[in-house]
């Protein structure tokens, strides 16, 4: 199968995966909120947010992985890619380890003095930590199996597996709000022992479907590939943990000045920036194995046309859902929730800004990994990735309401984006001029021309539900139009019209419509 072809079918099956999970997953979140309280809901997203988090981790190690993996399929050398997996079951075992004491350690401090819970919830917030340890240990040591699943390009993985998560989750809410023993502490555990039986679900499938997942350390391991992955998976693993980290940080920074209430509107803005967000991630997660293959296999013309193209194509995904979520926020909040957390409104739109930022360079980092030389790109992002958090602790000093830490961290996604700028010139000869006229300057027009129209019905219009419908409609037909004559150059719009043609010969629509088509 062509490879644009085999993107386009992995992201139609994952589209239909997050068609299904994503409403599911924000009434699931109005359920926890309503049965667990607000301040109960903050301790959770303070102490146990790193749950949330390890998705994050995960992926990110995965890709480290799925890199190698990629390197050696590109290059068709099957006896290597066990040899990969091998050695990445040890590493990722290392790596547990030495989380472990980092973990326990770190959370002697965090109950001795720095976290802000009320007395007689303490206990329960020291329970809850040790669920998210054990939640991260056995995710780590889960990686090779979703970087086997990614180069594999197994989507229809994903797409069923996140359905039964999302059920699952869905169940977990429901069980939660009419259980008789403590909600927080019940809420905890079925979280981390839901992310356990993922887990073990994928290492049975993965053992079971690919060739490669047989672990036979005598036969497979190679020094050289150990010391070579060792180097690469270490300093991927510094970045991965350092951004977590400086995630992790926020709750921390915002609890110690402000409270649990104020964690409850961050757990919401991310719930909310995670499901609207999945979409963009979605689609690379069906892009990053070409991004990897294509420099395995020596083509790093086709990596770099991938990498523009999927940075465009991501942006514009994210703005589709953006827009109108974004001007009628604090409508659509009601909606969903009975009682909205005080700043979850303006946490959640200056979070999407911050990722609408991060957007317009998010697959460079993967062209840079693809390429393999990251020991000074993950240095200067991760020293890079803890000054948010000193600048944001001088302002709380400062009595600077909470909300300056996103515009803080917006700032921070800016001076991101000209690192990974500099390093994808300096790697693999980005054409910057090129990516600054064809993606961030069609992005942004886009962005502004949509934004612009759609708020029109917003000073004319009162609130409800026509104004959401009516902006919606704006929103999407132009986002739509913008695309097509401002978004994407002849090139692309060739293979979309390919792409488009295939479909509706796919489902037997005769000719004569492919060729008005045309």
């Amino acid at each position: 199968m062509k490879t644009g072809n085999r993107v386009a079918m992995n992201t139609g099956i994952l589209y239909a995966r997050m068609a299904i999970t994503v409403f599911i997953s924000l009434y699931a979140t109005r359920l926890i909120l309503n049965a667990l309280g607000v301040n109960d809901f903050g301790i959770f997203n303070l102490v146990a947010g790193a749950i949330s988090m390890l998705t994050f981790l995960n992926g990110s190690m995965a890709n480290a992985t799925q890199r190698f993996i990629s390197h050696a399929e590109g290059a068709g050398d099957f006896q290597k890619v066990k040899s990969i997996f091998n050695v990445s079951i040890i590493l990722h075992i290392i790596i547990a380890l030495v989380v472990f004491l980092v973990l326990e350690a770190v959370g002697y401090f965090l109950f001795e003095g720095i976290l802000k819970i009320s007395p007689g919830r303490i206990d329960v917030a020291k329970i809850i930590f040790q669920f998210m340890i054990v939640s991260t240990l056995f995710t780590i040591v889960s990686v090779p199996y979703d970087a086997v699943i990614n180069a594999h390009e197994n989507m229809m993985h994903f797409a069923v597996f996140g359905i039964i998560e999302v059920v699952l989750r869905l169940a977990i809410a429901i069980y939660v709000k009419y259980t008789a023993y403590d909600k927080l502490v019940v809420y905890g555990l079925l979280t981390a022992l839901l992310a356990i039986l993922l887990l073990v679900m994928r290492r049975v499938y993965c053992h079971r479907k690919y060739a490669e997942c047989q672990i036979n350390f005598k036969i497979y391991f190679s020094k050289p590939i150990f010391k070579e992955m060792t180097g690469f998976a270490g300093w991927s693993f510094f970045g991965s943990s350092s951004s977590m980290l400086a995630n992790y940080g926020q709750g921390i920074l915002m609890n110690m000045f402000f409270g649990t209430v104020v964690n409850a509107a961050q757990g919401i803005a991310g719930q909310v920036s995670g499901q609207l967000g999945a979409f963009a991630v979605t689609m690379l997660k069906a892009l990053n194995p070409v991004i990897a293959k294509s420099e395995g296999a020596g083509n790093r013309a086709l990596m770099v046309k991938a990498s523009i193209a999927g940075t465009k194509v991501s942006f514009l995904l994210l703005i589709f859902f953006y827009i109108p979520v974004f001007i009628e926020m604090p409508f659509i909040f009601k909606l969903w929730l009975k009682d909205v957390p005080e700043y979850a409104v303006i946490f959640c739109r200056l979070l999407l800004a911050r990722n609408l930022v991060e957007q317009l360079y998010v697959t460079l980092s993967s062209s840079i990994m693809a390429v393999g030389n990251i020991r000074k790109f993950q240095i200067y992002v991760s020293v890079l990735r803890f000054m948010p958090l000193i600048f944001s602790y001088l302002l709380f000093f400062l009595k600077f309401p909470p909300y300056s830490l996103y515009l803080v961290f917006i700032a921070y996604s800016l001076s991101e984006s000209i690192i990974s700028l500099y390093f994808s010139k300096k790697n693999y000869d980005l054409p910057i001029v090129l990516f600054l006229k064809d993606v961030v300057g069609r992005c942004v027009s886009i962005l502004l021309l949509s934004g612009g129209l759609s708020v029109i019905p917003y000073f004319l219009m009162d609130q409800g539900i026509l104004r959401l419908i009516v902006i919606s409609m704006i929103s999407t037909i132009s986002v739509f139009v913008w695309a097509w004559y401002i978004g994407f150059n002849l090139e692309e719009k060739g293979s979309i019209k390919l792409i488009i043609i295939k479909l509706i010969q796919k489902s037997g629509i005769r000719n004569k419509f492919i060729n008005e088509l045309l």
